[in-house]
């Protein structure tokens, strides 16, 4: 191996450590605070990490880079906490800024990455991509004449370039190639996502994130749907992924009196405890509220559930939210770099934390604790109700449909709901949103194309007994251990398609949320829900009984 000259190899270690003592001392005083441990012993750690990276930087057998190393050190240091905490490098930051700048709702469509395709995996109804006949499950091949195949990190950049200029794109639709010139749109797009009057005079309103305008937008839709007669609301946060804090405060504000506690963070560092309360006077104080959540609602979905539920000001309807009660604060390190921090844990007006996983308590695979159940703390609603902790927001009524599981998570990143999707709209030629349906023959039909794509869908016990199978070729011993695995993996394989039966309520749920709108887009969705949904249905039945209503809300 050819080495580079000492010299210059000590030359470029020292001028990287100045900056990188900096980043690391940023790092370490945000990791740990001066409230976790005194200045003496981080100037301590910092100072062993300096001589530990210095004598191996310039001692290792082989060539390394000091960026290599600090890499891998930062890499080791963060993966111990949770999910969310992650350093970017230069280039990360310029690439997370070109992907905000990849206004793909401009474009009518929805790209998501699966192995090595980018796949259109959305469209919105006369949008441009609807205009220019691409359809979900369409391949792109080429944007602006450069191939994806070349580098599938291109993607984001292209659009962001295109800026409002027109965009070619060649995607494939099975064998056949196809070319198409989208023009975007400059029109924004509102989080209110469905907007009507059903029946009994309630109100129906669907968010599909906490952004910049959803606190006006619901406002507004709101008062348009009071001025046709509403006597109650439905407010659906299902698979609502969360967004602005302030948007979910203001939320909450259409329905209290000004001046209410909304949330509250707490933090190892003082200087990040806070408290939120309503600024702005309330739309209505006594309209009945059902709002409906889901395994999929998160952060500032969970906010507005909790907060809504402990001010007893609402019902809440589906299945326990995701847990996401973490707050993160970006922090600008040296020379570009940067840190997204955990900062502090969000709180429901009665103290419950909706953070579900506890990243520092471990179990034996090294895999974050789950509060159970028989640990889960009582607390009180506004009214005097018992509500529990324990991560998420469980609702007052609960429903299999809206159930979490990893199994559904995994299906929901597979390719399998748009591969199965191509496959059930070949064999039903729907034409009105009426006439959809998803039989229990479809459902085992889903399960015999589970079955049949044994890879699609792969859990973490499969990617395990992979891993042992490389261990014991290496070893030698893949001839003894090679019959019981291919045994456990067809135990395997028929318990996954078992579990999915005993899920068949969420699993139904989440194939009718990806197939119906490839048929009707999202209003068709929405029309279909409006009429076959159970919670919607049974939000339909609390608000049209006052009894049982009061009931709810009462201890």
């Amino acid at each position: 191996m050819r080495h580079p000259p000492m010299k210059a190899f000590k030359t470029s270690v020292f001028k990287f450590l100045r900056p990188t003592l900096f980043v690391l001392a940023t790092i370490g005083l945000l990791a740990f605070g001066s409230a976790k441990a005194g200045l003496f012993e981080i100037t301590k750690q910092l100072e062993i990490f300096n001589t530990l990276f210095k004598e191996l930087a310039l001692n290792y057998v082989d060539e390394t880079t000091p960026a290599t190393l600090m890499d891998q050190a930062i890499t080791g240091m963060l993966e111990g906490l949770d999910p969310y905490t992650i350093y970017w490098t230069e280039q990360e930051v310029s690439d997370a800024k070109v992907a905000r700048e990849s206004n793909y709702t401009n474009l009518g469509a929805g790209f998501r990455r699966f192995d090595n395709q980018w796949l259109v995996v959305s469209t919105t109804e006369n949008g441009p991509a609807d205009a220019a006949g691409m359809k979900v499950g369409d391949v792109l091949h080429s944007i602006n004449g450069v191939l994806l195949s070349d580098d599938l990190n291109q993607l984001d950049p292209l659009v962001a370039a295109s800026a409002d200029r027109e965009v070619a794109l060649e995607f494939y639709r099975g064998q056949q190639k196809s070319s198409v010139s989208l023009i975007p749109t400059k029109s924004q797009t509102s989080p209110v996502v469905c907007s009507k009057l059903i029946k009994n005079n309630v109100a129906y309103i669907a968010l599909e994130a906490f952004s910049a305008t959803t606190y006006k937008d619901t406002k507004k839709a709101l008062f348009e749907l009071k001025a046709e007669g509403a006597q109650g609301l439905i407010l659906d946060l299902r698979n609502n992924p969360g967004g602005l804090l302030t948007e979910a405060v203001n939320l909450v504000s259409l329905f209290v009196p000004k001046g209410t506690l909304v949330t509250y963070t707490q933090s190892a560092v003082e200087a990040y405890n806070q408290t939120y309360v309503t600024q702005r006077l309330p739309a209505d104080l006594d309209m009945p509220v059902v709002v409906l959540i889901n395994a999929r609602s998160a952060s500032a979905s969970e906010i507005v559930s909790g907060a809504l539920q402990d001010l007893d000001r609402a019902v809440i309807i589906g299945g326990r939210s995701f847990g996401k009660g973490l707050v993160q604060r970006p922090k600008p390190l040296s020379y570009g770099t940067q840190l997204k921090v955990t900062i502090s844990r969000y709180y429901t007006p009665s103290g419950r934390c909706i953070q579900a996983l506890d990243y520092w308590q471990r179990d034996a695979d090294g895999d974050p604790i789950r509060t159970q159940p028989e640990s889960y703390n009582a607390f009180k609603t506004k009214g005097g109700r018992t509500v529990y902790d324990g991560g998420g927001i469980l609702p007052d009524r609960l429903y299999a449909s809206s159930n979490g599981h990893p199994l559904i998570n995994q299906l929901n990143k597979s390719r399998l709901l748009i591969d199965f999707g191509s496959t059930f709209m070949t064999e039903h030629p729907f034409s009105r949103p009426d006439e959809f349906e998803f039989s229990d023959k479809d459902f085992d039909r889903f399960l015999e194309f589970v079955r049949s794509h044994p890879g699609a869908l792969s859990t973490i016990s499969e990617k395990s007994m992979a891993e042992l199978r490389t261990t014991a070729s290496k070893e030698g011993l893949e001839t003894f251990v090679d019959r019981d695995l291919k045994r456990l993996a067809q135990g395997l394989s028929q318990a996954k398609i078992d579990l999915l039966k005993s899920e068949k309520m969420a699993v139904r749920s989440t194939l009718i949320e990806a197939i119906l709108p490839r048929y009707f887009y999202l209003a068709g969705l929405y029309d279909y829900k409006l009429k076959h949904d159970a919670e919607v249905l049974s939000a339909l039945e609390v608000l049209g009984n006052k009894k049982v209503y009061t009931k709810i809300l009462t201890p």
